[in-house]
């Protein structure tokens, strides 16, 4: 649990379903997150946004090798818990441009 965590920014596009909307989102960039932090972010969420976050990426697993449809408010879960938890500030997460979770 101690790599740097950063944007990625993906030299060709990366399709992840999105079952609510039926249909498939193409992020450009994203982010890599281990399978135990990601679970620690989803425990820090109010109610609000787990739902939200939910709606995003309905029956998906958090395990290893899952993509996540990112959004603003898991954005900002995101930087609020990396920020909380070393000081580290992810500012390119908060521009407002769509973005994935990878789980590694």
């Amino acid at each position: 649990m101690n790599r740097k965590i950063e944007m990625i920014v993906e030299p060709s596009p990366v399709n992840i379903s999105h079952d609510t909307y039926r249909r498939e989102c193409q992020y450009s960039r994203g982010i890599h997150i281990e399978e135990q932090e990601f679970k620690a972010i989803l425990a820090t969420m109010c109610h609000d946004s787990r739902l939200y976050f939910d709606f995003h990426n309905p029956r998906k697993e958090i395990k290893q090798g899952t993509y996540l449809n990112g959004h603003s408010g898991l954005a900002r879960d995101i930087f609020d818990y990396y920020k909380r938890k070393d000081g580290t500030e992810i500012t390119e997460l908060m521009n407002g441009k769509d973005f994935y979770v990878k789980i590694i």
